[in-house]
């Protein structure tokens, strides 16, 4: 099951295999088809829309998740668990979350 705060591996029929984190609350995960995930780039940026993420968390090399570019996708093409976020991680979300928001 696909939880908040999850680094997961995302399968799409027309796009390369990349790692999403999860943001989607745990609580609507089980009742919505769609999850809202942050992409994981190997290009990393100092923003505070960005986490880092690396081999702690299950990715193979430095990186950050990006709120920028947040997407909701379909739970079926979240194929392989990679890892999750530390003790940390919900704060790091919220944080980002508010810093997209600007508000």
């Amino acid at each position: 099951m696909v939880a908040l705060a999850e680094l997961l591996l995302m399968e799409t029929p027309n796009q390369k295999r990349r790692p999403v984190l999860v943001v989607s609350r745990d609580e609507s995960i089980p009742v919505l088809d769609n999850t809202v995930v942050a992409p994981v780039t190997s290009t990393r940026r100092d923003i505070p829309t960005c986490i880092p993420v690396g081999p702690e968390q299950g990715i193979d090399r430095d990186s950050v998740a990006t709120f920028d570019n947040l997407a909701a996708v379909p739970k079926i093409v979240l194929t392989t668990r990679l890892g999750r976020l530390g003790a940390g991680g919900r704060p790091q979300i919220r944080e980002a979350l508010d810093a997209l928001a600007n508000c």
